[in-house]
């Protein structure tokens, strides 16, 4: 288990791209607030907000908004997960990308069809994660997966500004 964890940090560090070591958290799931935010405790019992980078999940209150919630939950509630990040948000949220071992968590919301592929904020990613993350969200909207099942799904950014 000792080697274990390294590996795996080396492993995610070459996935994500270029990011530095200051820039990996790593900590036990302990809130879902919704379908992209969560809440981890580091190894030195610090909480941090987490906003998965890269999408926007309905609001609890939208189609879909508990549905989302609960899939991160199942996904992720009490494991340990890495975070990788670059910059919070207004709110004091850390964005960044979420891992479980190998798992790209962020991206699994949109495969599931539970989160838009954020747009607004795609240059904030790596390429090959802007392009993998829209392809599934056309994938997930041409299977109907999740809010694609409803007629017109109203992307959160739009369902916030009413």
């Amino acid at each position: 288990m000792k080697l274990f964890l390294p590996l795996l940090l080396i492993f995610l560090n070459f996935v994500v791209g270029n990011v530095n070591a200051e820039n990996i958290l790593q900590g036990k799931v302990v809130r879902v607030a919704d379908g992209d935010t969560i809440t981890i405790l580091d190894v030195n019992n610090t909480q941090h907000k987490i906003r998965l980078q890269g999408i926007d999940a309905p609001e609890k209150a939208q189609a879909f908004g508990e549905k989302s919630k609960q899939s991160l939950y199942d996904m992720v509630h009490g494991k340990t997960v890495q975070v990788f990040f670059t910059k919070n948000d207004k709110y004091g949220r850390i964005v960044g990308k979420v891992f479980l071992d190998t798992q790209d968590i962020c991206h699994q919301q949109i495969k599931s069809g539970l989160a838009w592929h954020y747009k607004k904020y795609q240059d904030e990613q790596p390429e090959e994660d802007q392009s993998a993350y829209s392809t599934s969200e056309l994938t997930a909207k041409r299977q109907r997966l999740g809010l694609w099942s409803e007629p017109q799904p109203l992307p959160p950014w739009d369902y916030r500004k009413r």
